[in-house]
């Protein structure tokens, strides 16, 4: 099990940027880091996930505008050109050895 402490939410005007990040305990033997976003009334989704060894994948809706990166123990998700339709509470996912961890979410909220 992989301890994940999220931090960066908070609220912006559309348009606008945040960078979330998420701490993770342990570090080591993670095979696959990401964030999900759960919207509101909606089902959780992905929004990016980086695979050790660097390659990336992104939503659709987010690609061009969200950059996921991660240094060792940290894991980030620049978010720019936010939209109203990126309101939601983002989770931060970790997979190591084969078993899945997630934090407890930081809301993003982006007023139109």
């Amino acid at each position: 099990q992989v301890q994940l402490v999220e931090s960066g939410g908070g609220l912006v005007q559309a348009g606008g940027s945040l960078r979330l990040s998420c701490a993770a305990s342990p570090s080591f033997s993670i095979n696959v880091m990401g964030w999900y976003r759960q919207p509101p009334g909606k089902q959780r989704e992905l929004v990016a996930v980086i695979i050790s060894g660097g390659s990336t994948r992104y939503a659709d809706s987010v690609k061009g505008r969200f950059t996921i990166s991660r240094d060792n123990a940290n894991l980030h998700l620049q978010m720019n050109s936010l939209k109203p339709e990126d309101t939601a509470v983002y989770y931060c996912y970790a997979l190591r050895f084969g078993s899945p961890s997630w934090g407890q979410g930081t809301q993003v909220t982006v007023s139109s």
